[in-house]
């Protein structure tokens, strides 16, 4: 299972950090994404993290997020600077493992 949290209300400008936490024993091995769906539009990929900690990232992002992991706590997180109202989803984890697993969702939204 996974968890994610940190999400809430912030102005344009400001910074979010969301952790995503999962249970079991393979995180180490998985890799990490992070998706998001705004109103009315698809979910696209915003940060990649693979088991050897390469990371890619959604042109819209790059530069304003970062994406690490913690193995030892089986968590991802999600360092968000610079934040715009086009940033404002629902934010998901996910772990390519298997068939794969998803995060309930953390909504992010900034406005002022």
């Amino acid at each position: 299972q996974l968890q994610a949290s940190g999400g809430g209300l912030v102005q344009p400008g400001e910074s979010l950090k969301l952790s995503c936490a999962a249970s079991g024993g393979i995180f180490s091995i998985a890799s990490m994404t992070w998706y998001r769906q705004a109103p009315g539009k698809q979910r696209e990929l915003v940060a990649t993290i693979t088991s050897l900690n390469r990371t890619r990232y959604a042109d819209s992002v790059k530069g304003r997020f970062t994406i690490s992991r913690e193995n030892a706590k089986n968590s991802v997180y999600l360092q968000m600077n610079s934040l715009k109202p086009e940033d404002t989803a629902v934010y998901y984890c996910y772990m390519a493992y298997m068939a794969g697993y998803w995060g309930q969702g953390t909504l992010v939204t900034v406005s002022s």
